[in-house]
């Protein structure tokens, strides 16, 4: 989807007086964006659920933007071409960036399935704010999970340009961190990228 940007030059960013470190050092912790992406069915919503509660038990402030979600309202204008995926992409992105300005550590799962896409988001985002974590899992397993029946309909054709079927999944080159949701349950999974934002002094480790 192409962008109208005439209007950018007439556009000037307002500087508020309560700022990211402002808010950051009222809550103890950093903004960050973890964008978790993977096949349908790999288990990015529910490690996000349950990283959610961790940190809220250590009093960070979270959010969960989850794709079904996103496309409810936000992108309902969208479908799944390559194009409305990428523009998918980067609306997101500068939603989580402005989150993270406010001090959230926002959780994002979404299937996302270009590395182009995702490059794009990290870009989007300040340098050391951005987390990129693999959700890898055979198709195979994921298409015996398929919570949602997706799969299904995928392989009988209600489903066009289905991720992992009919449409490519690009693996991640270098991601923070590879989840093998199949090897290690979920909370597991959640506590590796627990120690990831502590290891990136995004959350501070428990004294």
């Amino acid at each position: 989807m192409k962008q109208d940007n005439t209007a950018d030059k007439n556009l000037t960013w307002h500087h508020h007086g309560v700022d990211r470190t402002d808010r950051e050092k009222l809550l103890g912790h950093r903004g960050a964006t973890v964008w978790l992406t993977g096949l349908s069915g790999s288990g990015k919503s529910t490690v996000a659920d349950i990283l959610a509660e961790m940190l809220q038990e250590r009093g960070v402030l979270t959010a969960i933007l989850d794709g079904d979600n996103i496309r409810h309202g936000l992108n309902s204008d969208l479908g799944f071409s390559p194009d409305d995926r990428k523009e998918n992409i980067r609306r997101i992105a500068q939603v989580a960036k402005l989150f993270s300005s406010f001090g959230v550590v926002n959780l994002l799962a979404f299937i996302s399935p270009y590395r182009e896409d995702r490059d794009l988001a990290r870009s989007i985002h300040d340098e050391n704010d951005f987390v990129e974590v693999y959700v890898e899992v055979p198709l195979a397993v994921a298409e015996q999970r398929d919570p949602k029946g997706l799969y299904k309909k995928a392989r009988s054709g209600e489903i066009p340009s289905f991720t992992g079927i009919s449409a490519p999944y690009e693996e991640p080159l270098s991601p923070e961190l590879v989840l093998k949701t199949h090897e290690f349950s979920a909370e597991e999974c959640a506590e590796q990228v627990l120690e990831v934002l502590v290891a990136k002094r995004i959350v501070p480790p428990v004294t």
